[in-house]
Formats: structure tokens, sequence, C-alpha cells
């Protein structure tokens, strides 16, 4: 594999990346849902008189890539339509801000407070199509939402999907589970390990959609040879951080990888839904 230059960002025919989102063994419906996207700046030529038009530049120019997590909370059809909703709006806004920001060079605190707007846009747009659709019941979710900005990566965090970095081979979670279980445990009321087998591990503290979401932005420095994860609780339920980066140490493509931590997940019980999203930047030339 050829050594890239560490300051260059990758091309799109060198980002390996995949998505995938199961049911699982004991749901009835998927209540997750995933977004892979990127975002581009590119100039619509509509008319000219021009003898010559291939002298106006139509390059389609990569600014960003965007990688989404929802996962669902809320009887019968809420958890799916409150997931689909917040990925939706989250997408719009964020997509409309990454142009304006990158043609003006934005700062950390400008990506920052972008993101956090794209989670209370989410929020907004769950909460109108609950009242929409006149729910009494809950109708919330989880968004865990990955922007790279080369060189640099943007995480934002609202409940318990998590976003793992696996760097020179160590596999690090950089997002905080937003739970009640994870609060207690930062107060000093539980330890670890009471924590981990506590019956609010999966009560979330913050979400999309409920009365307290509160957005989390973490910036991580981007680099070659870097594998980035995003996953619902389905699959941290049941595969081991451990087992994670053995996965992804030896992982042949991100398809593949994601397909092996899936079948990891239904084979440790499959207890809720699972989504993963793999990727990282492989050198062409």
């Amino acid at each position: 594999m050829p050594t890239p230059d560490p300051n260059r960002p990758p091309h799109d025919d060198e980002i390996d990346v995949h998505g995938l989102s199961h049911v699982g063994k004991a749901r009835k419906e998927n209540q997750d849902h995933f977004v892979l996207a990127t975002i581009h700046q590119r100039v619509h030529l509509l008319a000219t008189n021009l003898e010559d038009a291939d002298r106006i530049p139509l390059g389609d120019e990569q600014l960003a890539f965007l990688a989404m997590v929802a996962d669902g909370v809320g009887g019968g059809h809420g958890g799916a339509e409150a997931s689909a909703t917040a990925l939706a709006a989250a997408t719009q806004y964020v997509n409309a801000s990454v142009a304006c920001l990158r043609g003006r060079h934005a700062e950390e605190a400008d990506f920052t407070d972008a993101l956090q707007q794209a989670a209370h846009k989410a929020h907004e747009a769950v909460l109108a199509r609950r009242e929409a659709d006149g729910r009494a019941g809950s109708m919330a979710t989880t968004l865990t939402l990955y922007l790279a900005v080369w060189p640099y990566t943007y995480v934002l965090q609202v409940g318990d999907s998590r976003y793992y970095l696996l760097h020179g081979g160590d596999l690090r979670q950089v997002t905080r589970d937003q739970t009640i279980a994870e609060d207690l445990l930062e107060r000093g009321v539980l330890s670890r390990t009471q924590a981990h087998r506590s019956p609010y591990a999966h009560v979330l503290s913050s979400a999309i959609g409920s009365d307290s979401a509160m957005p989390v932005v973490t910036r991580v420095h981007s680099a070659w040879g870097d594998v980035h994860l995003i996953c619902s609780d389905g699959l941290t339920k049941h595969v081991s951080d451990a087992r994670i980066a053995e996965v992804l140490r030896g992982m042949t493509s991100a398809k593949q990888a994601c397909e092996q931590l899936l079948e990891d997940a239904l084979v440790g019980g499959g207890s809720d839904n699972v989504t993963i999203i793999v990727g990282r930047a492989v050198a062409r030339s």
C-alpha cells in the first residue's frame, strides 16, 4: 500500500466506507436509521454563448464527509419516525452550513456551533412531528454525527450511539454515553462495573425529542490509517471493545468489518436493532 502525503486529504475513490442496519433477533421493527453522504460544491452551468464551454470549470469539489446513526426510542412506530426525522433535519442543516463555512475558512468554534445547531434543528423537527401526529407517548432518538473536514473530524453526540476511533492500532471510545448509569458513574455513585451492570445502563439521560437534549461536539485529528466506527448500542450490548478492536485491526474492507461485527452481535444475543458504519481512507497512489 503506498504511503500518502499526511497533509493530503483522501480522494473520493480512496474512501472505503460501509454501513448496514439489522433488526436483530428479538425486535419486530428496526427503529435505527443511518446516513452516509459526501457534501460537494459544484458549479452548475445553465446557459452560455461561449464557443468553448470547456473553459468554465465545473469541478465537483468534496467539502466534507458525513455519517450519522440514530437509534429511535418510543413505543409503536414512534422511535422509527423520530430517528428518520432527526437524520433528515440534521442532513439538511449540515449540508447548507458546511458549504458556507468552508467558503469562509471557518474555525473550530464555527463547526462546533453548526453541529450543535443541527442537533437543535433535529430536536425541533422531532417535537414538531410528535405534535403533528398527536402522540402522547415518547418519540425520541439518539443522534451521533460524524463530519470529516480534513484534517479534522467533528463528532456530535446526543444519547448513547457511539463513535470509536482506531488509531495506531489502539481503539478509543471518543463519545460518552449519555445515560443515567454513566451520569451516576461520573458523580461517583457507581463504579465502572456497577454502571455496566446497572438497569440504568441503557436509560438515556439525553435524547433528541426528549425533555432533555444536550448535544456534545468533539474534534479529533484525522490521519491516514485511522479506522472510524459509529454504531447503535445493539452492537455494544453484545460485542466487547476488545473484540471490536480485533475486527477493525484485521479488517480487509469496511464491508467485511461491518458484516463481521453484525454477525458477532447476533451470535451474542441480537437483543436490539444493530446499526454499524465503518470507514477508513485507503491510498490509491
